[in-house]
């Protein structure tokens, strides 16, 4: 069957512990470095690191609930009200989750591509799929079954869905900024007492989009200054030159038009009527726009395996990382791909059938996605007590054109509800980093209902209610306006009015929550070594202002002891300097877990 789908679940080589290890970690100190995110070469990101020897999932889990990630075996938190991008935990609950009329159309389209009804144009052969290369992208169309008869929302969300992709391409080759999150298409059909001829081409306007509009107030709110790129003329032309392929796909042609994006039909006036499902017209016309093309049905499998260095997935990781981030080969090694995607220092547990741990285990793994076989895309996952945390995705360019990105957070929200009947712990779905001061990684709020983490009561809070500050403000503790909002919920305009009373920067760009710019969903920055050197020097606490240590277990030479009980051993100046990196290190991570993982200091 075209849509079949198999979930494996393969066992790696590494040891089973079902929980019984101990989490060591080593205090690497806070880490300066140019932010990843705004890419300025003034703003600085600052984090709080560990480096992890081993890790239970119960203690990552708690990690994750205090603002931590990991990249490899290095951990990392971002301090908030020091960095220039504040990056908030965001998570959904996938009970709760309501699909996006994009994300359903990501389903659909993945759907039609499996049973055949999505169509590539000039392939060698009708009867096999041949993807195309990246370089081919324009040509790719989808032509939904039944286009040709009383089906105008598939016409509009066909055409829709091919303005997106050329918005994209022009993004990829330059000719639009990639700071500004766009906003989507929106495809009209056009009555026929209002249809234009186009005398000297005999063609009739059946369809318009004035999304070039938006799209250059968009860029003249971001770049002030005057720019032919910002006109709706130059905008419109930049899209329909991305367009000619799909448009002539389905017998229409396309035209910029004083800022207008114009689709015509070639046909007669009842030929187009009938292609719009026009009452009183025979739907039995024939043309071009109703042929279809017989593709072979695809059949997807999704494996599940636990995270081991795989030659294949390595080579795709190579692809997509130079033809979409567009990394030097030389730059991709397998050495770094292991650090940053295969390394984990989470303690595999093994499912025990009592309904607390699901049948594949928790740890870190790797979800394939092969089509008839072929490896297009992998996401690389933790499976943790409460959650599934999604760390990256890395997918074929050549399968641009499913929305992979999109496809896969909605395969691992659903792999999160299906669990939770081997495991109803397993509730949340955890996207890594929402950081609303950069506009490319906005795109997590499009699953909603959402929530973000507290920076400093680590409490979540809707994101619905958090947006309303950082619109107005990079760094907020959130659990502030709840509370606020709890406390005056009898009184409609006072969160409103608490709001306007503070001293907010305000920001240039607003955009709405459920866009999303970047294909590849969940990309949480490779932090490499040698992006984090620069440790900062940290000032000593005063002895009176620190927090009590005496309960932290030190491993010190193959011991594992309580400071209190190995406080003796030091010196006054080096007591002095430890008990100010344990303070800091309790501040980081909170008391509970400073005293349940190890310290090492050597």
């Amino acid at each position: 069957m075209a849509d079949k789908r198999k979930i494996k679940s393969e066992a790696s080589s590494s040891t089973i512990d079902n929980g019984k290890g101990e989490s060591v970690v080593v205090d690497v100190g806070r880490r300066r470095s140019s932010c990843g995110y705004c890419k300025s070469g003034s703003n600085t990101s600052i984090t709080h690191g560990l480096w992890a020897h081993s890790l239970t999932v119960h203690d990552y889990q708690a990690l994750l609930d205090r603002g931590w990630r990991r990249s490899g075996c290095f951990l990392y938190k971002p301090e908030m009200e020091k960095t220039c991008c504040p990056s908030y935990t965001i998570r959904l609950k996938a009970s709760d989750f309501v699909p996006s009329k994009e994300q359903v159309r990501v389903s659909k389209r993945m759907q039609r591509f499996l049973d055949g009804s999505f169509n590539i144009k000039n392939s060698d052969e009708q009867n096999e799929f041949s993807p195309a290369s990246s370089a081919q992208k324009d040509i790719i169309v989808d032509k939904p079954n039944g286009l040709q008869a009383n089906n105008i929302d598939q016409m509009i969300d066909y055409l829709s869905d091919q303005i997106n992709s050329a918005v994209l391409t022009c993004i990829e080759k330059g000719e639009f900024s990639s700071e500004i999150q766009f906003p989507k298409a929106s495809v009209k059909s056009v009555a026929p007492n209002k249809r234009k001829l186009q005398v000297e081409e005999a063609q009739y306007l059946v369809y318009t989009s004035n999304i070039s509009f938006q799209i250059a107030a968009a860029l003249r709110r971001v770049h002030k200054n005057v720019g032919t790129e910002k006109d709706p003329k130059f905008v419109a032309e930049m899209i329909s030159n991305h367009l000619n392929n799909s448009a002539s796909a389905i017998s229409l042609s396309v035209k910029a038009c004083n800022g207008h994006i114009n689709f015509y039909s070639t046909e007669t006036q009842a030929q187009a009527d009938a292609t719009l499902g026009r009452p009183g017209v025979s739907k039995g016309s024939s043309s071009k726009s109703t042929e279809n093309f017989q593709v072979k049905r695809q059949n997807l499998e999704i494996r599940l395996k636990r995270s081991t260095f795989d030659p294949e997935e390595y080579e795709l990781y190579r692809k997509y990382q130079i033809k979409v981030h567009n990394d030097t080969p030389d730059h991709v090694t397998d050495s770094s791909y292991k650090r940053f995607l295969i390394d984990s220092p989470l303690i595999f547990v093994q499912s025990n059938g009592d309904g607390s741990v699901p049948p594949c285990g928790f740890g870190s793994f790797h979800q394939q996605y092969l089509v008839n076989g072929k490896l297009i895309a992998v996401g690389v996952i933790d499976i943790l007590p409460n959650c599934l945390s999604s760390k990256y995705l890395f997918w074929d360019p050549d399968f641009a054109f499913l929305s992979l990105g999109k496809y896969s957070a909605l395969q691992e929200i659903n792999w999160v509800k299906e669990s939770q009947s081997h495991c109803p712990s397993l509730q949340y779905y955890y996207l890594g980093y929402y950081i609303h001061s950069c506009n490319k990684m906005r795109y997590k709020a499009a699953y909603r209902p959402s929530e973000l983490l507290c920076p400093l009561r680590y409490e979540w809070v809707s994101f619905d209610i958090a947006k309303r500050l950082l619109d107005r403000k990079p760094y907020v503790v959130l659990s502030d306006f709840a509370i606020l909002q709890n406390e005056a919920s009898f009184l409609p305009n006072a969160i409103e009015d608490q709001i306007e009373q503070e001293d907010f920067e305000s920001n240039d760009v607003r955009i709405d929550g459920d866009e999303e710019m970047s294909e590849g969903a969940f990309e949480d920055s490779e932090d490499d070594d040698d992006e984090l050197v620069g440790s900062e020097t940290t000032s000593l606490v005063p002895a009176e202002m620190r927090k009590d240590v005496s309960n932290i277990v030190i491993s010190l030479r193959g011991m594992h002891l309580k400071y209190k009980d190995l406080r003796h051993a030091f010196g006054p100046n080096e007591r002095n300097y430890l008990e100010s990196q344990l303070d800091r290190y309790v501040t980081a991570v909170g008391t509970d877990l400073s005293e349940r993982m190890i310290y090492s200091i050597g």
